[in-house]
């Protein structure tokens, strides 16, 4: 996790991520606020005994989304890291190799796989927000969108050995989802997914059809949920092998009774406080870049 120096909505972004709202602060006001609930944030998971790694923004270059690393970077259990492509200029600046040498320090790296050349041809693939993985069956569920190209998803899940299922999803806006990873998450045992969003039928019974099959429990996610981010969440665990879902304190009361007793059989909810930094278009999912790599 990175706490922000300099936290504001990107304008660079504004245009196709209909989460993202303007703000009626200074940025020096929303920074503070955004490192706030940051600070509880990290709090709150370690209070969970989750293991973060938290590392500090650098002033310069300015980068107003680096709250959000899971777009950058993704780590894997065979000792690979990902470094991503980035729709906005102003992201681009996130990537950094201090922290990849940090973790070096930590976990086996065995490789770097950087597929940021591809934003020579605007094409762009922004990590596990464009990537919705479902580390044990192997399969890339991707949103399409101008920040999910068809050839970087192709290379990446040659790469790195997952079946691509793509579709393309509607928010409420009539725009397409902007990243998969605001209307969908994956558990060990579930999956919450707006397959509504998704307008092609075919499409929609495929992505319904692989999770069934693949063993997910499916909680059905409405527009108005995904709206206030109830599917960007993410599943970790603690160090007792318990599991937790990490999600935004808004989306826990738009979960209906039956969701949230289907989640809490398989998960512990843990709920972040982030009405700042969901300003930014993005919320505690897209604040994690989860570590799979062994350990040293």
């Amino acid at each position: 996790m990175i706490r922000p120096c300099r936290f504001y909505p990107n304008p660079e972004t504004a245009a196709d991520n209909a989460f993202q709202r303007e703000a009626d602060r200074r940025p020096d006001a929303l920074t503070l606020a955004a490192r706030t609930e940051f600070d509880a944030a990290v709090q709150t998971l370690r209070a969970a005994a989750v293991k973060v790694h938290l590392f500090e923004d650098t002033a310069e270059p300015e980068k107003p989304d680096s709250v959000f690393p899971n777009n950058w970077i993704s780590t894997h259990h065979d000792g690979r890291i990902a470094l991503f492509p980035m729709y906005s200029a102003l992201r681009r600046r996130e990537r950094r190799h201090d922290i990849i040498e940090d973790l070096r320090q930590h976990y086996r790296v065995s490789e770097v796989i950087d597929y940021s050349r591809f934003e020579e041809e605007g094409c762009c693939l922004e990590g596990t927000g464009s990537l919705v993985l479902d580390h044990v069956n192997k399969i890339a569920y991707v949103s399409l969108s101008n920040r999910s190209n068809p050839t970087v998803i192709r290379r990446f899940a040659d790469d790195f050995g997952y079946e691509p299922v793509t579709f393309t999803s509607i928010g409420i806006d009539g725009q397409p989802i902007y990243h998969t990873n605001v209307m969908m998450c994956i558990g060990t045992n579930f999956a919450l997914v707006g397959l509504a969003m998704i307008p092609d039928k075919a499409e929609r019974q495929e992505v319904q059809e692989r999770l069934q099959t693949s063993g997910k429990e499916i909680a059905e996610l409405e527009p108005q949920q995904v709206a206030n981010f109830a599917g960007n969440a993410i599943e970790l665990h603690d160090p007792n092998g318990k599991k937790l879902l990490v999600l935004s304190k808004r989306a826990v009361p738009t979960l209906t009774e039956a969701q949230q007793s289907m989640l809490t059989h398989h998960v512990r909810l843990i709920p972040l406080r982030l009405p700042t930094i969901e300003l930014g278009g993005g919320s505690a999912r897209c604040m994690i870049a989860t570590i799979h790599l062994p350990l040293l």
